[in-house]
């Protein structure tokens, strides 16, 4: 197998970054820190469009897929232009509804999946108890999503609204407990099997972002050290500036075939062709080998490691102006660290590359 991309995926990824780079992202980041989801809606509809949404949701609910390589492709360039919004969590919440129409409750996929195929709608998951314990008990973005879906060990339910909201490091990212009760969607041992797959949708697509943001803040570091000077010289030509960029762009491109090799491992448990893989997969998103569940660990644990790296080296080479609020660095900073830990923080990928899946 190879972990290559096409020719049709890398068009796609390159429409992406020519749509989202005239998308005037920085300012829609902007508005949603501060109570504005307009100008994010509108970044939305035109992923939507391109048919990002639709990635993760089965053809016979109107989507494309599921395809996790060109999902991935698609959010790193989602990170590189830091999209705000619950991008990831709307891909979790197609995984999980997919995954529990294949296991025999398609109810809930046929009244939401076409929805959030479309863009015409928005989700956003908590996994407040999976195989009896905590997982994700804060939902992205509840106060702005249309469904916001709660796993409780062996039932899903549809909140009916949600606790205080709770900033994080990301102004962007509001955080908040989904309220208690709702309606209940399903129940039964096919509704832990669905939330498990969407954790591995999550991880992945957390994955891409972080490698996208890191790659932005290496793009804008190096653009810096060029034009920066001390002692009439650019500081980019200073050795300790040059091997810090070295290590930040070695980091990024080690987790680069990590992460799509996790793609297509997911893409065959999926029974999708993604990538170059050879064919088919054999096996279900339900019935994903511990090997490429490892996989997902180690690309999310290496990607988010890399982005944040590429953070601290950012702000060092930047110093003093680094810390701004007005500088649209500190728009890229500030996802580094709450995407490494997302969906999976390091101390928990790294267990999971070790003991296996739980």
């Amino acid at each position: 197998m190879s972990f290559l991309p096409t020719d049709e995926q890398r068009d796609f990824a390159r429409s992406l970054d020519a749509m989202l780079g005239a998308s005037d992202t920085p300012a829609a980041v902007r508005a949603w820190a501060t109570g504005d989801p307009g100008p994010g809606r509108a970044v939305w509809r035109r992923l939507a469009e391109a048919g990002v949404f639709a990635l993760a949701v089965p053809e016979e609910y109107e989507g494309v897929g599921p395809l996790p390589v060109e999902l991935a492709h698609a959010f790193v360039e989602l990170g590189r232009h830091a999209v705000p919004g619950p991008v990831v969590e709307t891909v979790a919440a197609s995984a999980l509804l997919g995954e529990l129409a294949r296991l025999g409750e398609p109810g809930p996929a046929k009244r939401l999946l076409p929805g959030l195929a479309s863009g015409g709608s928005t989700a956003t998951v908590a996994l407040t108890s999976v195989d009896g314990r905590r997982a994700v008990p804060y939902a992205l973005d509840a106060d702005r999503a249309d469904a916001v879906l709660v796993v409780r060990n062996e039932e899903l339910w549809l909140a009916p609204g949600h606790g205080p909201v709770r900033v994080s490091a990301d102004p962007a990212r509001r955080l908040s407990r989904p309220a208690p009760g709702g309606e209940l969607l399903a129940s039964g041992p096919a509704v832990a099997g669905a939330a498990r797959n969407a954790r591995r949708w999550a991880m992945l697509a957390t994955a891409a972002q972080s490698l996208g943001v890191g790659l932005a803040l290496l793009d804008r570091t190096v653009a810096y050290a060029r034009q920066r000077t001390q002692f009439g010289t650019p500081i980019g030509a200073f050795q300790a500036v040059k091997h810090r960029l070295a290590d930040t762009l070695l980091g990024l491109e080690f987790a680069r075939p990590l992460l799509f090799g996790a793609a297509v491992g997911l893409a065959d448990a999926s029974g999708a062709v993604g990538g170059r893989a050879d064919g088919p997969g054999a096996g279900s998103a339900g019935a994903a080998g511990s090997g490429a569940e490892r996989d997902l660990a180690a690309a999310k644990l290496t990607a988010g490691e890399a982005g944040y790296a590429a953070a601290r080296t950012a702000l060092q080479v930047h110093g003093a102006v680094g810390y701004t609020e007005e500088l649209d660095l500190a728009l890229w900073l500030r996802k580094a660290r709450p995407l490494r830990d997302a969906w999976g923080d390091p101390a928990r990928c790294r267990a999971l590359v070790l003991d296996g899946w739980s």
